[in-house]
């Protein structure tokens, strides 16, 4: 960070802030740019300076807030002093330049301006540039005033410091303060002086501008520049000046015999006193000079003109300050006759140009902007454009585009006549005779076009599918996000989700997966409408946009999409059902940026998912306002398992034998829930579905079978019984390959009896992918592990589940036994039921069971395990423990 501490400079604007502000006015009026100064801390040191109705204009979009973030950013950094950047209008810069000493902050100038010749992209921009401002500049102009301004403070700076330091710790205030105004005079002067490199003004008008300006700061008399002749020691005079007042030196141009001090390539200064012999001071007097200052300018290496300063009114002595000011000044005329002698050698070579030119790699031609004849056409453009020069169509077909005030830029072309692309690059010069003319450049890029295609096609195109990918749906989602707001039409999104795709995938293998993914995209793109904004997101996640010109017939699209799922895919010689779940946003009305909109569709899809799969949802207040509840959810579930499942915890609700009278707790189901830290505790309704769409379950579901497993062989060894656990097993766990090792694992490091562990499959689960299921099940059998149909009577209610598949247990669904008391058609089903399972060496359990009635109902029909309220609710570990778990020797008692 920069050392802000008060230093002369800082002293003297702020005693002198009316005549920085008068330098700050002329200095903005000649850069046509917009200026203000702070103080090492930020406070305002002076007012902008520019046109106030412009100004206006300018600090709606330069706030208060951005001058004061780019101070930071010039104050806070040791590496940057100087920054300009970029605003919300495309043409306006805003820039910062730190005046330092060292690492002393002295000050901060804020320059804004308007850059007639920006390039900038307009899609990226909501606002148009800013035009026929009075006060504007070229961005190099714009750069070269930053210069400027950072010189001319440099130079109050520099003269401070060449004072004796003794004289500014004991002369007066009043003293430094003169010294001061005086730096700031030269510092104003030399502003005037640089400004002139960019002028066009001819050679000897820019000397007479030089001259005029540096004898007013001097005040002195008479100025004139002279060219010389080495070989007759003859001088012409250029230009001269002299003071109101003052006659002129010389009365003719030509052929005056050279001064006697233009013989030195160096600065030669004779002030009044000054020692010489007779002949010189002769010249002098012949002359009326009684003081001045000579200094040559090198024209190709050699002395080519004196410019000579005199004082002709009074006696004069040359200060050290004074000669450096010169030479200062002279050194800036020197820099601009330099450029200005290079740019004629160019313009008197046209030979030389032209031959440069047709030997470039692109065809050229150079048009009169006044007269729009053709000045010039390379080789190449001659050549290739023969056609379109005999039919004078170049400037139709080149630069139709053009903007009106546009001077120079680069645009592309298709040329439909010859199917090719072009480059243009143009420009507005000066020509080598002076016109103003138009220069372009053509390129042909067809080649880079086409293969510029190929790499787009690649990088927006999902390879598996052919469809378009996540890039590309988001790129053509914001196009036609701002053709609904731009035309007030509709469209909307489709964000679909295969039901069970990972059950197919891993029970058919991933090349099946792979060909159900590409029939689904060939059925999307079949359809009218959507068959260019169809989308794959990844995995078996789908996006379909419905366009503004096709919203108007959405809900056919909906019917043709859910008729495409409502039929089977044939894979792998069989049909096989997968549907999807999807959520649909519309726009603008719900969402009109596309990361607003995706992340709605997903959380509509979701809540479709969650609502039993195969649904559509759409999206209303609602659901947004569960969105951040969603995501809370997914964040801490995340956090929850990756940190050692601090946060869950398994219970156990009892289930209980009745024999007669007597019940007895002979075994319990392991449910998990979830105290958030966060979120306090969660319902499994709730963070369950979530888990299992986000991919979480699978480690879930391996924690409650661990810690299920440790507690069983625990109580069974501390009441010293054969009690029971069930576990419920979710599609994504039966699927994975290592469910076999990993439960085999947690039986023998519990040194458990492998019928101690009993895993709850659900009907609809075990039946439908029959042929891996069974595969898993009977190994899973094979290991003495039990199993458990469970919610039986709630899906398919396939009897022949029972006999084909190895259960030894079957649970009727609590929401079947709801009803129980009043309903004689559930109570012969449960009659009906227990009759089979004990036919097939089954056990049936009936869970939900609340009330004695229903109890009462149950014990009639011989119902020998009922889990439900009526015993008790779900147990943490310690709790059903200290019920349940008696010692050796000890029964539970009756209800």
């Amino acid at each position: 960070m920069l050392e802000k501490q008060p230093g002369v400079l800082t002293e003297f604007i702020l005693n002198h802030a009316e005549a920085l502000k008068r330098w700050q006015d002329r200095f903005c009026d000649m850069a046509g740019v917009f200026a203000c100064c702070l103080g090492i801390s930020g406070e305002s040191l002076t007012e902008f300076s520019g046109n106030p109705s412009e100004l206006e204009v300018i600090r709606k979009y330069v706030t208060d807030i951005r001058i004061h973030n780019i101070f930071k950013r010039v104050t806070e950094s040791q590496l940057e002093d100087q920054a300009v950047e970029i605003t919300d209008i495309p043409n306006l810069r805003l820039a910062a330049v730190a005046i330092k000493k060292g690492q002393i902050l002295s000050c901060v100038w804020i320059v804004c301006a308007i850059v007639t010749d920006a390039e900038y992209e307009a899609e990226f921009y909501h606002i148009d540039p800013i035009t026929n401002f009075h006060y504007q500049t070229t961005e190099s102009k714009y750069y070269k005033s930053l210069d400027l301004l950072r010189f001319s403070m440099i130079t109050i700076m520099q003269l401070s410091d060449s004072r004796d330091e003794e004289m500014q710790k004991n002369a007066s205030t009043q003293m430094s303060i003169k010294e001061m105004e005086e730096a700031f005079h030269r510092a104003e002067a030399t502003t005037e002086i640089v400004s002139l490199l960019d002028s066009d003004d001819e050679i000897n008008s820019i000397m007479l501008q030089v001259i005029t300006k540096v004898s007013n700061y001097l005040d002195i008399s008479n100025a004139f520049v002279a060219s010389v002749n080495n070989e007759n020691n003859f001088m012409d005079i250029v230009v001269q000046w002299n003071a109101i007042g003052t006659a002129p030196i010389f009365e003719t141009k030509e052929d005056h015999d050279r001064c006697w001090f233009m013989n030195s390539n160096k600065t030669f200064a004779v002030s009044s006193g000054t020692a010489m012999n007779a002949g010189e001071r002769e010249q002098l007097d012949n002359m009326g000079v009684k003081a001045v200052v000579s200094m040559p300018i090198f024209v190709n290496g050699v002395i080519g003109f004196y410019i000579c300063l005199t004082e002709n009114r009074k006696a004069r002595v040359w200060t050290i300050d004074e000669i450096k000011f010169i030479n200062d000044a002279i050194r800036i005329l020197q820099s601009i006759i330099t450029k200005r002698i290079q740019k004629n050698s160019l313009a008197s070579s046209f030979q030389s140009l032209q031959a440069i030119l047709d030997n470039v790699g692109s065809s050229i031609y150079v048009r009169d902007m006044k007269t729009n004849l053709l000045l010039f056409a390379n080789r190449s453009l001659r050549n290739y454009f023969a056609r379109e020069l005999q039919e004078g169509v170049l400037e139709e077909l080149f630069e139709g585009n053009v903007p009106a005030k546009s001077h120079s830029g680069m645009y592309e072309i298709h040329y439909e006549a010859r199917d090719r692309w072009y480059d243009l690059y143009y420009t507005h010069i000066n020509w080598v005779d002076g016109r103003l003319v138009s220069l372009c450049a053509i390129y042909d890029v067809t080649e880079k076009k086409l293969y510029q295609k190929r790499i787009e096609q690649q990088a927006y195109t999902d390879f598996l599918t052919g469809l378009y990918n996540r890039m590309c749906c988001e790129r053509d989602l914001a196009r036609y996000i701002d053709e609904t707001q731009q035309k007030g039409t509709k469209g909307a999104l489709l964000y679909l989700d295969l039901d069970d795709f990972k059950r197919i995938n891993d029970s058919l293998g991933h090349q099946y997966g792979d060909v159900l993914l590409q029939n689904v995209a060939s059925s999307l793109t079949s359809i009218a409408g959507i068959g260019d904004s169809c989308y794959r997101m990844g995995g078996d996640e789908f996006v379909v946009i419905v366009p503004p010109d096709s919203y108007y017939r959405i809900d056919n699209i909906l019917n043709e999409i859910r008729n495409v799922f409502s039929t089977p895919w044939y894979l792998k010689d069989e049909d096989y059902y997968c549907t999807m779940s999807m959520g649909i946003v519309e726009f603008p009305d719900n969402g009109e940026s596309v990361s607003e909109l995706i992340k709605r569709s997903d959380i509509v899809m979701y809540e479709a998912k969650k609502g039993g799969k195969n649904r559509i949802a759409r999206y209303s207040d609602s659901i947004g306002s569960s969105s951040d509840r969603r995501f809370s959810l997914e964040k801490g579930l995340k956090s929850g398992t990756y940190n050692n499942f601090s946060e869950f915890e398994v219970y156990y609700q009892p289930i209980i034998k009745v024999e007669g009278k007597k019940t007895e707790c002979v075994g319990a189901e392991a449910l998990l829930r979830w105290n958030s830290d966060r979120l306090g505790m969660v319902p499994p309704s709730e963070f369950i579905p979530l888990a299992d769409y986000i991919g979480l379950i699978a480690p879930l579901g391996d924690f409650v079978i661990r810690r299920a497993c440790e507690n069983c062989r625990k109580w069974n060894k501390q009441s010293g019984r054969d009690m029971f656990v069930t576990i419920n097993l979710t599609a994504s766990q039966l699927m994975q390959t290592n469910i076999l090792d990993m439960i085999k694992q947690n039986v023998e490091e519990n040194n458990l009896k492998p019928s101690n562990l009993k895993l709850e499959i659900t009907e609809s689960l075990a039946i439908n992918d029959l042929e891996r299921t069974e595969k898993t099940m009977l190994a899973l059998r094979n290991m003495g592990v039990g199993l458990v149909l469970d919610d039986f009577g709630d899906g398919y209610s396939s009897l022949n589940s029972i006999r084909v598949l190895p259960f030894e247990m079957i649970k009727i669904s609590q929401k079947f036994v709801q009803n129980l008391e009043e309903d004689k058609y559930i109570q012969r089903f449960v009659h009906a039921v227990n009759i089979m399972a004990e036919a097939a060496g089954e056990e049936l359990v009936v869970e939900g069971i609340e009330t004695q009635a229903q109890f009462d109902i149950l014990t009639e029909e011989k119902v020998k395990l009922i889990q439900g309220f009526y015993f008790d609710r779900a147990l943490s570990e310690s709790d059903f423990a200290g019920k349940y778990i008696k010692p050796a020797g000890t029964k539970s008692k009756k209800k």
